[in-house]
């Protein structure tokens, strides 16, 4: 019988969530750890990569947190990002975003007007044939949008500017969950790392995209609960839930 899933994300700070709810049906216990977290590269590791942001007159963000390590880092090389600087964001929300950062204006940020597909600004690029694109990165990302870009011929260099590291499970916290709910396949590494001993035998794993189902299961861990695109739930709460109602 399931009584403890251990969910490897923050607690969502609002009471009504589909975790509560969870909990309230079906008389389980729902814990919340974060396996991951984000660290910025350090001025001194960024300049490794020999890029220097002022080449660009543009920057590409697909985060919040991209914008926030750019402009952060330019801050710790004394770099004064010009006026004249365009951003290309995946999204208005990230768009807007700059707001912290600059003084905004619409004529040198843009976004889809609809969605969160770089496609969609392609339009827009290829209108300033001499622009030169810096995009920002994780440590762990894949290269299907520098692909995309180069496929429609933008140039973009890539540099990474943060990176995900695993977060330290606390030594007095026992892991004797019934469930443990996997959300990236950088959480996969952590659960790696932090329990290289551990053996799966009954613990069911859920599993939230193609990609942390792939981590797992060349990881050599049995996939148990699948959620996400392409599945049959859109969440894994969902997909937790629809397994609750068949035990």
């Amino acid at each position: 019988m399931i009584k403890k899933i251990l969910f490897s994300q923050p607690r969502p700070e609002s009471q009504h969530n589909p975790y509560t709810r969870l909990e309230e049906m079906y008389n389980v216990q729902c814990d919340f750890y974060q396996f991951i977290h984000i660290e910025g590269l350090s001025a001194k590791e960024f300049r490794l990569q020999r890029i220097n942001p002022m080449d660009y007159t543009a920057v590409i963000l697909n985060s919040r947190l991209g914008a926030e390590h750019y402009f952060r880092l330019c801050e710790e090389m004394r770099l004064t990002v010009p006026e004249s600087m365009h951003y290309y964001c995946n999204s208005e929300q990230v768009g807007l975003y700059l707001q912290k950062f600059i003084n905004y204006r619409k004529r040198k940020v843009f976004f889809p007007e609809t969605g969160n597909k770089f496609e969609d600004l392609l339009p827009a690029m290829h209108r300033r044939p001499n622009e030169k694109y810096l995009m920002v990165f994780s440590d762990i990302h894949t290269d299907d949008q520098i692909n995309m870009f180069a496929e429609n011929g933008i140039e973009v260099t890539p540099a990474i500017m943060y990176r995900t590291v695993t977060t330290p499970w606390p030594a007095d916290k026992p892991f004797d969950y019934d469930i443990v709910a996997i959300f990236t396949p950088a959480g996969v590494t952590s659960l790696r790392e932090n329990f290289p001993d551990w053996k799966q035998g009954k613990t069911l794993i859920a599993a939230f995209g193609e990609g942390t189902i792939r981590a797992l299961e060349d990881a050599g861990y049995r996939v148990d609960i699948e959620a996400g695109q392409g599945k049959a739930f859109a969440s894994l709460p969902m997909a937790i839930a629809d397994y609750l109602d068949k035990e």
